[in-house]
């Protein structure tokens, strides 16, 4: 798969194969890759929070708020939930802003996942502290992204924003995840 077309594969999916597992040694394959890309001032303050059981992924889920334009969707059903999470931590000793960093590692997680046959979604809306204390982060890594992964489950749709200008993501009556994209023209400015 070309760079182009892992790109446009690399959809945020909020549906998944519960029962098809992402296997701790692909989560740590995943943040390898992370590790080694960019990192502002090459300070390296990101750490990682791998879960892959059932068990500690049942602490994640409830922290997590999925798809605020999808008013009437509380988020997916048993069955349909992430098989794995990578939690995105920045290390307050190392550094007090994480700038880009979280951005990045996060892109080239999802790349990877698309990669190997799995997909996801990057979470910020958090219960940020009803997690660290479901899962006993200690008090100097700040939470900064939940990374939601698993074999997807949905068909996502990219798609031209219309006439009216709309770009809030819509489920069709087939469940089909539609994403209103601007024109290359539009973003571009100048040149």
């Amino acid at each position: 798969m070309d760079l182009r077309e892992l790109v446009l594969k690399t959809r945020s999916y909020r549906r998944f194969f519960e029962d098809v597992p992402v296997p701790r040694e692909t989560l740590r394959e995943l943040v390898d890759l992370a590790r080694q890309t960019a990192s502002a001032a090459n300070r390296q303050p990101l750490k990682y929070w791998l879960s892959w059981e059932p068990e500690m992924n049942r602490k994640i889920f409830p922290c997590l708020a999925w798809a605020a334009y999808l008013k009437d969707w509380g988020g997916p059903a048993e069955g349909e939930r992430p098989s794995a999470y990578i939690i995105i931590l920045g290390d307050t000793e190392i550094a007090k802003d994480f700038n880009l960093d979280p951005g990045i590692a996060a892109q080239t997680i999802m790349l990877g996942a698309t990669e190997r046959g799995f997909g996801g979604c990057m979470i910020a809306s958090i219960k940020r502290e009803t997690l660290r204390e479901a899962l006993g982060i200690p008090e100097r890594y700040q939470i900064l992204l939940v990374l939601a992964l698993g074999k997807p489950k949905e068909k996502v749709v990219l798609e031209p924003v219309g006439p009216d200008g709309d770009i809030r993501y819509y489920r069709d009556s087939e469940g089909v995840h539609h994403v209103p994209k601007r024109s290359l023209d539009e973003v571009i400015l100048h040149g």
